[in-house]
């Protein structure tokens, strides 16, 4: 075992997240381990005696009732989910640690932790939002300098019509794109590392071929490489994650339909729209689970659960069924009760 008297716990944060770099998670995850493992870290220093920073706070000082203490401050302001998520960020860090050799063993399962609520999906509201979305884009430049609608069609389409998350929008290569006429997919580079296969219909095939055929009017042959980023900005670079968000956006403001956009969701939306319409259309949970790459059927159910729900809300909504409702509390007004204690002829 290491002698790790004077090896600080912020030193070993940062050997774990150079550890964990070499996964290749984005920007954003990277950012927040840290984050988690950071604040933990720092109430864990401020509930000793004397209180000790993160860069003297030794790494063998973390005993389980130091974490109990620390992660008690942390959850008291914080949402169940986050609370969850730190959970789960500081016992990968622990079992790095173990597997070291840098510490005897892991103290996270005596520290509670809360049972995080599945999030639920957030579609584009109104139920031709989709295909309104898709026939601005393709229909009008509205006000850009350089309009070039065939590439914003192409990121539409593959996030509606294929579930596909933004990491992995940016990860597509020009040779991702394969099959013969009529039997077309992605090959996508999913979370997790988990690779997957979406079939595409014609039309999506079509709207991705007008697009390789703009962008080598745009930038030449070379351009559109297999081995070439699928998408790319107006001037020929690969796409990054803020231009792809932007590019959303805008989309959105063109066809006029931001307020139909959940909050938070951007281009997740599109994802959630394409998930609850497989759902709204009969889809097993096992077949959404394995279209969007999803580690579990538990997530996937969640579609499945909410477009029950949006079934029971139309029912009821319908006027028919109001109108019966009027009639039935009507008579209870007349008649003083439920019934007048005999039997209800229901043939």
């Amino acid at each position: 075992m290491h002698d790790n008297r004077d090896e600080s716990v912020q030193f070993w944060i940062e050997e774990f997240l150079t550890a964990r770099a070499t996964r290749k998670p984005s920007p954003h995850t990277l950012e927040a381990y840290r984050r988690d493992l950071s604040s933990v870290a720092l109430l864990a220093g401020e509930t000793l005696t004397p209180p000790l920073p993160i860069d003297a706070l030794p790494i063998d000082a973390l005993s389980p009732r130091l974490m109990r203490a620390a992660f008690a401050g942390f959850a008291a302001p914080r949402a169940a989910a986050s609370v969850h998520r730190a959970w789960s960020t500081w016992n990968s860090f622990f079992t790095f640690l173990v597997a070291e050799g840098v510490v005897p063993g892991n103290p996270m399962p005596a520290v509670g932790r809360p049972r995080a609520p599945l999030p639920q999906p957030k579609p584009l509201r109104g139920e031709d939002t989709p295909e309104e979305l898709l026939a601005a884009v393709a229909g009008q430049a509205g006000r850009q300098r350089d309009p070039w609608p065939e590439r914003d069609l192409a990121v539409l389409a593959l996030a509606l019509c294929a579930g596909l998350r933004l990491s992995e929008l940016l990860a597509l290569r020009v040779a991702s794109v394969t099959g013969r006429q009529g039997e077309r997919r992605v090959e996508v580079a999913g979370k997790g590392g988990r690779p997957r296969t979406v079939p595409i219909e014609d039309a999506v095939d079509r709207v991705l071929a007008e697009y390789v055929d703009s962008r080598r009017r745009r930038f030449g042959a070379r351009s559109v490489r297999p081995d070439s980023p699928l998408l790319v900005d107006r001037r020929g670079e690969p796409l990054r994650r803020g231009g792809l968000q932007y590019l959303v956006e805008s989309c959105y403001r063109r066809a006029g339909i931001t307020e139909r956009v959940p909050r938070g969701a951007r281009l997740h939306a599109l994802r959630h729209t394409f998930a609850t319409r497989l759902a709204e259309d009969g889809a097993g949970a096992s077949e959404i689970m394995r279209l969007l790459g999803h580690a579990s059927l538990t997530a996937s159910q969640t579609y499945i659960e909410v477009t029950a729900g949006q079934q029971r809300a139309a029912v009821r909504s319908n006027r028919t069924n109001r109108a019966l409702a009027g009639l039935f509390a009507q008579d209870l007004r007349s008649s003083g009760g439920p019934h007048d204690g005999g039997e209800v002829d229901l043939r």
